[in-house]
């Protein structure tokens, strides 16, 4: 099977429901599986540490889940134009994957969720894309191909899904169902792909 791992950090089930609209789309293509997980939050007190498993939703990710996949989506919301503290912990804690090289050659792509048309979702998207390049990965946007691109007036980027998360709309837009599901299954056949050339690089 080729795996294809959803990290996301999500405080009011917004980035969650990207992440298993994602999923969705993964489990579209044959052989292919997805595994959700979710990064725990950043305490402003020292002291303060989170329970090994979380209360509800995807367990918590390990440096050996981002290890082991074939293929990589990082999901936040986006704070201020860019990705949450907790996301941007668990990634500055990866040091040991840059070091070996295990995430090299793999593919990657990113997703979001904010409050606002102008919050900074595509920001937020770049500045998550720049710590996966310097671990070597493979970046997987969504092609202009997509029709869904061009008819949205929710969420949806190049760059990857997005969700425009207003106040009093707790659905996804059709858009952005049709477009996380063509990056989920996107990402899924790429990963296929560079996974199948990998032993023939290496011989």
């Amino acid at each position: 099977m080729t795996d294809i791992l959803i990290v996301y950090y999500s405080r009011y089930g917004g980035t969650s429901e990207l992440a298993n609209m994602i999923a969705r789309g993964v489990e579209e293509v044959p052989g292919c599986q997805a595994k959700l997980r979710t990064v725990p939050p950043v305490s402003s007190v020292c002291e303060a540490t989170a329970p090994a498993v979380p209360d509800e939703g995807a367990p918590y990710c390990t440096l050996d889940d981002m290890k082991n996949c074939d293929g990589l989506a990082l999901g936040s919301p986006t704070h201020f134009g860019n990705m949450a503290a907790p996301m941007k912990y668990f990634i500055d804690n990866a040091s040991s994957l840059w070091f070996s090289g295990a995430l090299a050659g793999k593919p990657a792509g990113v997703f979001t969720s904010t409050g606002s048309m102008h919050g900074g979702q595509e920001s937020t998207l770049l500045s998550m894309m720049v710590p996966l390049l310097h671990l070597g990965m493979v970046i997987v946007g969504l092609p202009s191909q997509e029709q869904a691109l061009q008819k949205t007036t929710t969420g949806g980027t190049p760059y990857g899904p997005s969700r425009l998360a207003v106040s009093g709309s707790d659905q996804l837009s059709d858009e952005e169902k049709q477009l996380c599901k063509a990056f989920g299954k996107r990402l899924a056949l790429m990963a296929q792909a560079l996974k199948q050339a990998r032993p023939q690089a290496a011989g």
